[in-house]
């Protein structure tokens, strides 16, 4: 099992300017990250996700690029898939799609124009159509929100399909990652509820025929350096249902230590993402991979 420690952005930002997020990119690079997780709000500071993963590169050479999570419900699934296809290429092949249905946010949902229950409708729609686009196929389609004849991209990704993750950790979330994605990661969750939760994902996927790479389970992991922030602690132990503490790590002694216990129950692809402001994107990486980024390696 190959252990690959990446790094999120959140929704925080750094919006404000390219320097700022240059020097998270350029640290990723340098400290040796595997890759870098842009998130998406639509109406909040954070760049759109497929800007920033462009930015991203173009001034790399190495680290992969992915979304954590895109919206898909409301997009144009050629158009979108349009866009990771180029990145790909552009890239040299380093694109990790991560979609989800978008947050339970009336603000949001205004955004991409769909209502909260057709959202998963829209998402079982098109996740199929870009992997039909992706593989090159001249696309017919005649569906409730899609109608094409003889459409595809006029090219393809770079190194075959890219693999697809999915978020979520709903019943519907979980069955929908078994027959649809390539990758499962959640967030907010503690190891031993994505163990249970990917039994429901393998068992789904097992139902439509399909299998997912024991390597492709991750999960995003959540951490401060002092104090979990008021906000933060209301919000995330209700939704969790379990104590704050239990999914977001306060220290880097239990940031390496959650890592490790997600790696023992088979979880592979981590993560990190910083809850508080941080005032240096170099020593924050600096300091972050000296405490953890020797997990990143091959383990039986």
């Amino acid at each position: 099992m190959k252990v690959r420690i990446g790094f999120g952005a959140g929704t925080q930002g750094p919006a404000d300017d390219g320097v700022r997020f240059a020097e998270l990119v350029d640290g990723l690079e340098r400290v040796g990250f595997d890759s870098l997780w842009c998130s998406e709000r639509a109406t909040g500071p954070t760049p759109d996700p497929m800007v920033a993963l462009a930015f991203a590169a173009g001034r790399t050479r190495r680290i992969k690029l992915g979304t954590s999570v895109q919206v898909l419900p409301g997009r144009n699934p050629v158009l979108l898939a349009k866009q990771w296809a180029s990145l790909d290429r552009l890239s040299g092949g380093r694109a990790l799609p991560a979609f989800g249905l978008g947050v339970v946010d009336s603000v949001e949902q205004q955004a991409f124009g769909v209502t909260r229950e057709e959202r998963a409708p829209w998402f079982e729609e098109a996740l199929p159509l870009l992997r039909r686009l992706w593989a090159g196929e001249v696309v017919d389609h005649d569906g409730p929100r899609f109608h094409y004849r003889g459409i595809s991209l006029g090219t393809t990704t770079l190194k075959g399909l890219p693999d697809v993750w999915l978020g979520g950790r709903s019943p519907a979330e979980l069955r929908r990652a078994g027959r649809l994605a390539d990758g499962w990661l959640p967030s907010f969750a503690t190891p031993a509820q994505v163990a249970e939760g990917r039994s429901v994902v393998e068992d789904a996927a097992a139902a439509a025929g399909r299998t997912i790479d024991p390597e492709h389970f991750g999960a995003m992991v959540f951490y401060v350096h002092d104090t979990i922030p008021d906000a933060f602690r209301a919000r995330v132990g209700a939704r969790a249902g379990v104590d704050t503490e239990a999914v977001i790590a306060v220290g880097l002694a239990a940031l390496r230590e959650r890592l490790e216990e997600f790696v023992a129950v088979g979880f592979s692809k981590l993560v990190l993402v910083p809850l508080e402001p941080v005032a240096s994107w170099g020593a924050e990486l600096e300091t972050v991979g000296a405490a953890v980024l020797d997990l990143q390696r091959t383990v039986a």
